[in-house]
């Protein structure tokens, strides 16, 4: 299968908030979306984590 589950980690304090899924062959670079962080109660980047 192309999509896969990734792990979306906060970049400011590490840590892992959110599981999306991508698909690898039209997205073939690491995910970044701007997210909530619950621990920071902000919207911060995340980046996907591997």
């Amino acid at each position: 299968m192309a999509r896969e589950n990734v792990i979306l980690v906060c970049t400011e304090c590490g840590e892992e908030n959110y599981i999306t899924t991508r698909n690898k062959r039209k997205h073939p670079e690491k995910l970044e979306v701007k997210k909530y962080c619950p621990r920071l109660r902000k919207m911060t980047l995340h980046k996907e984590k591997k």
